[in-house]
């Protein structure tokens, strides 16, 4: 028997994972992660439950002491009549006090960026994972792939080595 709640039941930590943002972590070097929830309309959700939705141009502001995110596409409810949403409308972040305040005071630093990495369902709510981000030059970009790949070649070497010992 299994202990704990039951997949998909309150209490479990399944996430429903809609979009991810990869192009994000090639461009930006992650210093900071924060969940956050989002305010949203119904139109919005059911969309989101069909899967769809792109974070590739999004990125978050604070203003006046709440966290606004924008340049998020998602797309109209298809089954939707006059109640559906603007699909990049910016939207409201629901985060802590400190936490807003620790994103403000580190979001005026030059080159500080706060971008979404992906968006997914937790018991039932909608949620973002934004990060506080550096961007990265070109030539930064290119040591991080190199050494990327150098890793998983290490990896795949040590998979051959281990598989040859067990003959």
């Amino acid at each position: 028997m299994a202990k704990g709640p039951e997949p998909g039941t309150k209490g479990s930590d399944v996430r429903k994972i809609v979009a991810q943002n990869k192009k994000a972590r090639h461009d930006y070097t992650i210093e900071d992660t924060y969940e956050a929830g989002m305010v949203l309309t119904g139109t919005e959700v059911k969309s989101l439950r069909q899967g769809r939705c792109s974070l590739v141009d999004g990125y978050a502001t604070v203003e006046d002491g709440e966290v606004w995110l924008h340049g998020v596409h998602i797309p109209e409810y298809t089954e939707g009549t006059w109640t559906n949403h603007a699909p990049r409308r910016k939207r409201k972040l629901l985060l802590h006090k400190g936490e807003i305040l620790r994103l403000l005071g580190k979001t005026k630093e030059t080159g500080s960026a706060l971008v979404p990495l992906q968006l997914y369902f937790t018991e039932g709510r909608a949620k973002v994972e934004i990060a506080l981000a550096r961007g990265r030059k070109a030539h930064d970009k290119r040591q991080a792939m190199a050494e990327r790949d150098a890793a998983k070649e290490m990896r795949n070497a040590m998979g051959r080595h281990l598989k040859g010992r067990r003959r």
